[in-house]
C-alpha cells in the first residue's frame, strides 16, 4: 500500500461550539444539528449508529435510521426478533452515534430503551411503501437462510396473498425509544483540540458539562 491507513488525517476546521451558543434543552439542540445536516442535503442525515449488548456485556452495533424524535427521545423500528431487538429484551440500555462528516460533527446518545406504543407503531407502519410492509413479513431478520431466493420467493408469495388488501402489521416487528440520560455534542477543532459538550440528565435537569477531546 502505497498510503498508510496511520497517516490519514484530516484537521477540522469549520466551527466552533461553545457553552453560550447551545440549547440549554438537548433534544432541541440535536433538532437543531439535524436540520442542519438536512439543509446541506447530506446523504442519510438521519442514519445512526444503534449499538446494544448482551445481558453479559457482549457488544454489537449496526445502522439504522432515526425515524422519530421529540421530547421523549429517538425512535426507530425493527423485527423484535432480530439481534439488537433480542438484546433490547435482555438489556434495554442502548447507545447510538450521529456522524455528519462534511460539518464535522458527531452526536452520541445513551439512554434505556423501551418498546414504542402499538398504536404509535401502527401509525408508521401504515405510512410505509407497500413493498417495505412486505418486507417485514418476508425476512426473518438476523436468521440463517440458505440463499437469496428464499427471500424472494417468499416475498413474492406475501405479495399474491395480500394483493388488494391491507397488509397487517407483523406481532414481531414495532418500534423502540432510546430515553436519553446523556447526549454529547462533538465539533471538530483544529489540533485535535476538538470541542465536546456533554448533556447529563441530573434529577430531571440536563447539566451541560465540557469534556477534554
Amino acid at each position: 500500500m502505497s498510503n498508510s491507513i496511520a497517516d490519514l488525517r484530516h484537521n477540522y476546521t469549520l466551527q466552533q461550539l461553545h457553552e453560550s451558543d447551545v440549547d440549554p434543552d438537548p433534544i432541541r439542540q440535536f433538532q437543531r444539528w439535524l436540520d442542519e445536516a438536512i439543509a446541506a442535503q447530506l446523504p442519510e442525515p438521519n442514519a445512526m449508529t444503534l449499538a446494544t449488548a448482551t445481558s453479559t456485556g457482549i457488544p454489537s452495533a449496526r445502522i439504522v435510521l432515526l425515524k422519530g424524535l421529540d421530547a421523549r427521545g429517538f425512535v426507530f423500528y425493527t423485527n423484535y426478533e432480530s439481534r439488537k431487538g433480542r438484546e433490547l429484551d435482555a438489556n434495554p440500555q442502548a447507545g447510538l452515534v450521529f456522524l455528519w462528516t462534511v460539518l464535522e460533527r458527531q452526536v452520541r446518545v445513551e439512554g434505556r430503551v423501551e418498546k414504542v406504543a402499538a398504536a404509535e407503531t401502527d401509525a408508521y407502519f401504515y405510512s410505509r411503501p407497500v413493498e417495505s410492509r412486505l418486507g417485514a413479513w418476508t425476512s426473518d431478520q438476523s436468521r440463517v437462510i440458505p440463499n437469496r431466493e428464499v427471500l424472494e420467493q417468499r416475498f413474492v408469495a406475501l405479495k399474491s396473498t395480500y394483493e388488494n388488501q391491507d397488509i397487517p402489521r407483523p406481532p414481531h416487528w414495532g418500534g423502540y425509544r432510546v430515553i436519553p440520560h446523556q447526549i454529547e455534542f462533538w465539533q471538530g477543532r483544529p489540533s485535535r483540540l476538538h470541542d465536546r459538550l456533554r448533556y447529563r440528565l441530573d434529577n430531571s435537569h440536563w447539566l451541560i458539562e465540557r469534556l477534554a477531546p
